[in-house]
């Protein structure tokens, strides 16, 4: 049995979420009785918050939450644990909407927390986005946004992608970073530079006083690299891109298979 609590870190989609993007029984089971025994649990992940709230919820959480990837890190219940919101500045911002004109790209969304902001209308997306009933602005962003923003998409062709990458790491390296989203979108994710979800797992890991070999994170894509690095168990998913397998010092079923209840189940055996 272990004693000392250990921090769990879940990322959602693709990882504690199956392919519907609910979570199995067993997972809000192993997550409850793990709680019950003093451990600790947070979900980890690049969604706003509105849009895993529902989750948090779910699981009875009550500790803080990394949005965006790391660029926003709050606790839900506890106003005074502090909010961290690092930004992108706005200059930049506005320099990488001329260059995705340039390249004719379908859309392109600004976040600033639980705000979302198109500058093109579009009906589809607008749905995709609605999770939490967030206030939505559509129009030209140079002109609507008036402050630093929390994150970028760019919804590209899919031929461009790499160019605007390249373009990005070329021009603006020193103050953002950026990321791929998986297959079918073909999205690039723009947030601050050296911003991730291990930072923010750090913030967490530091105010319960719970050291790197007693933390155990679960992903299964790109923008969890950082926190399977950073956790002393970095628990890889079935269904993970190879990339995290590499990184991960174990893996686990896929999403679709209860990976984080059947893993963390047998640790705790």
């Amino acid at each position: 049995m272990n004693t000392k609590p250990y921090l769990i870190a879940l990322d959602l989609d693709g990882t504690l979420l199956k392919d519907d993007k609910t979570i199995s029984n067993e997972s809000i089971e192993i997550v409850q009785r793990l709680k019950s025994e003093g451990h600790q649990v947070c979900i980890s992940t690049g969604r706003p918050y509105r849009s895993s709230a529902i989750y948090y919820e779910q699981l009875k959480l009550d500790s803080p939450i990394v949005n965006f990837n790391g660029a926003f890190v709050h606790h839900p219940q506890d106003k005074s644990w502090g909010r961290f919101h690092t930004s992108l500045d706005l200059n930049a911002v506005k320099d990488i909407i001329e260059i995705s004109e340039k390249y004719h790209v379908h859309n392109i969304l600004a976040e600033i927390i639980d705000d979302v902001y198109f500058h093109y209308h579009d009906e589809q997306l607008i749905d995709v986005f609605s999770m939490g009933d967030p206030k939505v602005t559509v129009g030209d962003l140079r002109s609507t946004l008036g402050e630093d923003v929390t994150s970028i998409l760019i919804h590209a062709k899919e031929e461009d992608v790499p160019r605007i990458r390249s373009y990005l790491s070329d021009v603006h390296a020193e103050v953002v970073d950026h990321r791929r989203w998986a297959a079918p979108f073909h999205v690039i994710e723009i947030i601050k530079k050296g911003i991730n979800k291990a930072v923010g797992l750090e913030k967490i890991s530091k105010y319960y006083g719970i050291p790197k070999d007693r933390i155990i994170a679960f992903g299964d894509e790109d923008n969890d690299t950082e926190m399977i690095q950073f956790a002393g168990h970095g628990v890889a998913m079935g269904n993970a891109i190879p990339l995290i397998k590499e990184t991960a010092n174990h893996i686990t079923k896929t999403n679709e298979e209860n990976g984080i209840a059947e893993f963390l189940k047998d640790f705790f055996s």
